[in-house]
């Protein structure tokens, strides 16, 4: 990296940093009628609640003293945890909730981006059968768009040596069509070329294969609807790259997860309780997602590296590299 610039000291980061937390969970709240909830850190093994992400990764777990013979584990989100509470606490059609998740993602390989403390707000809102189309799913994610640029012209205004502006104008394209448009680029190589291009894309449709065969990204079978689900992504001058902010869908009814558990070679997850309930149609239809707070702060404060706005542990060449390119790593 040439030439970093940091434009917002360590102290002011700080205050900076939550300043557009308690902005941007206040005005998404109210935009799309969420309301916070409390939410675990810690699930039982045995529930299936947790988030298997892509289907590979380590979940960090643990026993305890007083409950012989069960695991507990560290959240890697709470997707399918969202449902069962929209259930529970009684939200109807048109209501959600949202809540800040703390999640360790142990198999993530740490970089500038990358870290094994996960912070995002998870939100999850009730939906009707005929809300589960693309365009309802675009809908929202103008919503999540603007408000990430209009809690950016907030932070500009307090803090006026910040000068990117973020395009609300999403551009929006399917990971088949990249596919279909850049067959020999890799699913990132095609990110990095459109987001450049455009400044802010929804790419919708992953999890599933494409023609080629391959994915364009992993997605658990569980809770997003692979046709009905996109990231957010941004373009960032500072490194000079995309940056996924959202990684969010229409959650899968009965008929999407029987199919997906089936293409996934995961069918043995239906005997779990959350599956077995969404099958029996027991849980409400919904859309979600996560919002990462620290890759949203990052990109607000021209942050090189995400370590400027969250405290986690580095390996000695990512300390070094910090150093040496004036990144104050919290």
């Amino acid at each position: 990296m040439k030439n970093y610039n940091v434009k917002v000291n360590l102290r002011e980061t700080e205050k900076a940093i939550k300043l557009i937390k308690d902005n941007f969970e206040q005005t998404l709240a109210i935009r799309l009628n969420l309301q916070r909830v409390s939410a675990p850190l810690v699930v039982l093994s045995q529930s299936g609640i947790n988030d298997n992400l892509n289907g590979v990764e380590r979940i960090v777990s643990f026993d305890i003293k007083n409950m012989p013979g069960i695991r507990a584990e560290i959240v890697q989100s709470l997707a399918k945890w969202k449902r069962q509470a929209l259930k529970k606490y009684g939200f109807h059609a048109g209501e959600g909730l949202y809540t800040d998740m703390n999640a360790i993602r142990c198999d993530d390989e740490v970089d500038y981006l990358h870290s094994i403390y996960v912070d995002q707000w998870d939100w999850e809102k009730v939906i009707t059968r005929e809300d589960r189309t693309l365009d309802y799913l675009k809908n929202t994610v103008k919503i999540i768009v603007d408000t990430v640029c209009d809690i950016s012209e907030v932070v500009k205004r307090n803090y006026p040596s910040l000068t990117a502006k973020l395009n609300r104008d999403v551009f929006f394209v399917s990971a088949q069509e990249l596919e279909d448009k850049y067959p020999d680029l890799t699913p990132k190589q095609r990110e990095h070329k459109v987001v450049k291009k455009y400044g802010t894309v929804c790419i919708i449709g992953i999890g599933g294969a494409l023609k080629s065969g391959e994915k364009h990204d992993g997605r658990a079978p569980d809770y997003d609807d692979w046709d009905l689900n996109c990231d957010i992504l941004f373009w960032h001058n500072v490194i000079n790259q995309p940056i996924e902010i959202s990684s969010m869908g229409i959650r899968v009814d009965a008929e999407s997860l029987e199919r997906q558990l089936r293409l996934a070679n995961a069918e043995d997850r239906a005997a779990l309780p959350f599956h077995r309930a969404l099958l029996r149609g027991e849980l409400p239809l919904t859309v979600g997602g996560g919002i990462g707070q620290s890759r949203l702060c990052m990109l607000m404060l021209e942050k090189a590296h995400i370590g400027e706005v969250q405290a986690s542990v580095w390996p000695e060449s990512e300390t070094e590299y910090a150093k040496e390119h004036g990144i104050n790593l919290l």
